[in-house]
């Protein structure tokens, strides 16, 4: 007979009453109601000991605790604290045992637990372990269209009503041909992939696109990457960043910003819908009707051709090794390792990593064929994260 249909207290009496009663064994009895025969003498002891009342439940917390400071030290230690609102339990520890002695102190963790049940305390901010700095490739040589495009922001400006625009400037380098030149009201990822799905879908997709370090193409993660660039990366695209501070490495993108500053915003249209056209028309002379020296005085139409390498209609997890751990990327960028939550990157969010064992203890990280960074195996902190950064050199 299954207990499920009335309330605990209700139920365990009507079993006592039963077993009370019942002139068949407690065996038999136990089986009957599906209970184990240490839970039938536990409800019949309490049910002799107290009666009715003893059918109710009971706390589990600790009747006593053996190892809790005494009233005096935690009046103590709260004096101390307020003498000195910037201590922390080391220093407090220190102080307690110099003046009052070690007998009956509380440990030092102890006094720390203390001060942050008051809310005394406020929770230290973990650093992120950073690891060495890849040494910065040098920068892809554009011999033929599609090899490089660039990408930036130029600087956003208003139109005549006040209205915020943000050009988004997609340019094929070899060809000096104008992708698109996107007026958006903000710089976020979601916007701008959703250009990008355009522009794939009419031009193709290039082998290398190099972009600055500022959101929405880079971040401070594991290898400078956001959902924007990381997803390039998904597709085949290799991401190039310009060195922090030296916008020469992408002199001719700038070069581009100025002249469409000077024949198309100076001044600005009256409305966001009069600089789209204005915008449309400054882009169908660049590319072909202005000439340019270093394609022998030919304009970009004439040179640029659409990718071959076409956007795929679907795309899969990245594909890993046999004998390698794949995680799946949850929100907020964490893995499963260990049992536990570990940070991985947000750039990643539902996208597949690889682990590989490359020693005991130390797992390497991949997104497809990039090495992300490592995590290490710790008997002190458990797992921690090290993943690899852009630079110049190696950080040491």
């Amino acid at each position: 007979m299954p207990w499920k249909t009335s309330g605990p207290e209700e139920q365990r009496w009507e079993f006592v009453r039963a077993a009370l009663c019942c002139k068949s064994s407690l065996s038999e009895l136990c089986r009957g109601w599906g209970i184990s025969r240490k839970t039938a003498y536990k409800w019949i002891g309490r049910f002799e000991a107290r009666g009715r009342l003893g059918m109710g439940d009971r706390s589990r917390a600790a009747h006593e605790v053996s190892n809790r400071p005494s009233t005096k030290w935690l009046e103590r230690i709260r004096r101390w604290r307020g003498r000195h609102p910037y201590w922390g339990a080391p220093k407090l520890h220190w102080a307690l045992k110099r003046r009052f002695g070690s007998r009956g102190l509380p440990s030092e963790a102890a006094v720390s637990r203390w001060l942050k049940v008051w809310g005394l305390t406020e929770p230290r901010r973990r650093r992120a372990h950073r690891g060495p700095r890849i040494r910065r490739p040098d920068l892809t040589v554009a011999c033929q269209p599609n090899d490089v495009w660039t990408v930036d922001f130029k600087g956003w400006f208003r139109a005549g009503d006040g209205t915020r625009i943000e050009p988004l400037t997609v340019r094929d380098m070899a060809s000096r041909y104008v992708l698109a030149i996107e007026l958006m009201p903000r710089q976020n990822v979601g916007d701008c992939r959703r250009v990008f799905e355009r522009i794939f879908a009419q031009y193709g997709i290039p082998q290398v696109i190099r972009a600055d370090n500022g959101s929405p193409f880079g971040a401070g993660g594991a290898l400078g990457l956001t959902r924007l660039s990381a997803w390039w990366v998904r597709l085949g695209i290799r991401v190039e960043f310009i060195t922090p501070g030296r916008p020469q490495e992408n002199g001719a993108h700038e070069q581009f910003h100025g002249v469409y500053q000077r024949e198309a915003v100076n001044p600005p249209a009256q409305t966001t819908r009069g600089q789209k056209r204005r915008t449309e028309e400054y882009r169908r002379r660049y590319n072909e009707e202005r000439p340019h020296e270093g394609l022998g005085m030919r304009v970009p139409a004439e040179v640029y051709y659409r990718s071959r390498r076409r956007l795929p209609t679907k795309l899969g997890h990245w594909r890993y090794q046999q004998g390698w751990e794949s995680r799946l990327v949850k929100g907020h960028g964490v893995i499963s390792l260990g049992g536990r939550s570990r940070f991985v990157g947000e750039a990643f969010e539902g996208e597949r990593v690889g682990l590989k064992r490359a020693r005991p203890g130390v797992w390497e990280v991949f997104y497809g064929p990039h090495l992300l960074g490592e995590l290490w195996e710790t008997e002190v902190s458990g797992i921690r994260a090290v993943w690899y950064q852009r630079g110049k050199g190696l950080k040491r």
